[in-house]
């Protein structure tokens, strides 16, 4: 029996479980499909995307998308945590040294900002190809290297007393990544005027007011 195809000739995509695990998966390959992803995916909405598109981007077979993948939502998504792990593990680097708490939540701010400012394909692919619904139910969602990091950070605010306690940590974070979101996303609709990084200390210094505990 021949391989079904789609409308425009060319295999028919279809989901399964990855049979294989993807640490096996060699770095260098791992890398051009990561890539692939975000240039394809940043530039088209999740639905107009075909993985044979990713394959020939990343020079590797739809087989080696499906064994180590399985869908492509699972690659995606998958693609997505490599990237904010890359952040996560910056913001743990710019934290070393810095003894004061508001400087150390300071550097957090700046070091995401900047790294949108210098992957802005990432935040593309957040804005066109993310549906957030789908995207919680991955188990990627609670990305540790991120997440955790805000979150040990947020900890360390309320145990010094500096930050508001009336309220759960998640919901600072909720009001973190609300004004950071929101920011970067209008940064690059509005055409990357002015830099983010730029005016980071005004910024952050807004949003400090809103997690500050009152006095």
């Amino acid at each position: 029996m021949g391989t079904a195809l789609d409308e425009n000739g060319a295999p028919a995509e279809r989901e399964m479980q990855p049979v294989a695990d993807r640490s096996q998966l060699d770095p260098e390959t791992r890398l051009r499909i990561e890539q692939a992803v975000l240039d394809i995916f940043s530039e088209r909405e999740f639905h107009r995307v075909g993985l044979i598109e990713v394959a020939r981007g990343a020079n590797v077979s739809l087989q080696t998308i499906y064994k180590y993948y399985g869908s492509k939502e699972a690659l995606l998504f998958s693609s997505l945590d490599t990237w904010m792990g890359k952040l996560g593990t910056r913001m743990i680097d710019h934290l070393q040294g810095i003894e004061d708490y508001k400087e150390r939540f300071r550097k957090v701010f700046w070091v995401s900002l900047d790294f949108f400012e210098r992957n802005p394909k990432v935040m593309q692919l957040v804005m066109s190809s993310v549906y957030l619904n789908t995207w919680r139910k991955q188990e990627t969602f609670q990305n540790p290297e991120l997440f955790g990091t805000f979150i040990r950070v947020l900890g360390e605010g309320r145990a010094k007393g500096v930050l508001n306690d009336q309220v759960d940590e998640k919901i600072l974070l909720d009001y973190i990544f609300g004004v950071m979101f929101r920011l970067v996303q209008m940064y690059f609709h509005r055409g990357q005027r002015e830099s983010l990084t730029k005016q980071a200390n005004v910024l952050f210094e807004m949003l400090w007011r809103a997690l500050s505990k009152p006095t």
